[in-house]
């Protein structure tokens, strides 16, 4: 429902669209294509996908028609090592991508790519994490290149706990609390405990039942050099079992 709401959270991704320097392109980690192996899209016209179901019709009838950026994607299976990344037309933009986008840059405007996430398994395994983080480190180049790179997940994430009745309901103790760990340690650059995640007490089964929407957070830190800075541009949570925070590094 956020990509029709006006509230906190869609103000903060307001801000952050007219404060970021414009980009050459934007490429989105998505939470919502899930893949046997690593693929970026590679239309020139990606179609909007509403990958979801059950809701007001007018969220049905928003089309985000951005431009794609076919030589941008090529670029990231080329840069990534071992042909780990390949290309796709097959998908388009899923609505990790345009929910966000929708706010930030409503003109649609900006050529747009997503990555999928290797889903070819579902389990807590820090060298599975790893290696998600290893894949995103060689991706550096985009960023100098121009290219917005976006994590779309969620850190704290549980739908089988959400209270779709209130969207201000109150958070649960132990999404507060492993949402409060991840920020920590976020703020202190110890991306070794946000890989291994379960190891932060027994929040993180609750906080993170599948790793689907903890993944492009991964993305994001993997990309954080030395001197970046990391800041909060929301902080909170939503239906009681979702953490809305957002940030931003460089």
């Amino acid at each position: 429902m956020n990509i029709v709401l006006k509230n906190s959270y869609t103000d903060s991704l307001v801000e952050l669209g007219k404060e970021l320097p414009r980009p050459k392109a934007i490429m989105v980690i998505s939470a919502h294509w899930l893949t046997n192996g690593t693929y970026v899209t590679c239309n020139e016209k990606p179609r909007t996908i509403h990958d979801f179901y059950g809701f007001p019709k007018e969220l049905y009838e928003i089309n985000y028609q951005s431009p794609g950026s076919p030589d941008h994607a090529e670029l990231v299976s080329n840069i990534v090592s071992g042909g780990q990344v390949k290309c796709s037309s097959e998908w388009g933009l899923d609505h990790a991508s345009w929910a966000v986008l929708n706010h930030m840059y409503p003109e649609a405007d900006i050529p747009v790519f997503e990555m999928s996430l290797d889903y070819s398994f579902n389990e807590w395994n820090p060298k599975i994490i790893q290696h998600h983080y290893d894949l995103a480190a060689g991706l550096g180049e985009l960023r100098r290149r121009g290219v917005l790179i976006i994590g779309s997940g969620n850190i704290v994430h549980n739908l089988g706990l959400i209270d779709f009745r209130n969207i201000d309901a109150e958070p649960y103790d132990w999404a507060v609390e492993f949402d409060e760990k991840v920020r920590s340690n976020l703020l202190s650059g110890n991306h070794r405990d946000l890989i291994e995640y379960m190891n932060m007490g027994r929040t993180a089964s609750m906080a993170v039942p599948t790793l689907d929407h903890y993944l492009p957070m991964i993305y994001a830190i993997a990309l954080q050099e030395e001197d970046d800075e990391l800041k909060f541009i929301h902080e909170g949570f939503q239906y009681g079992s979702v953490s809305m925070r957002c940030f931003q590094i460089g």
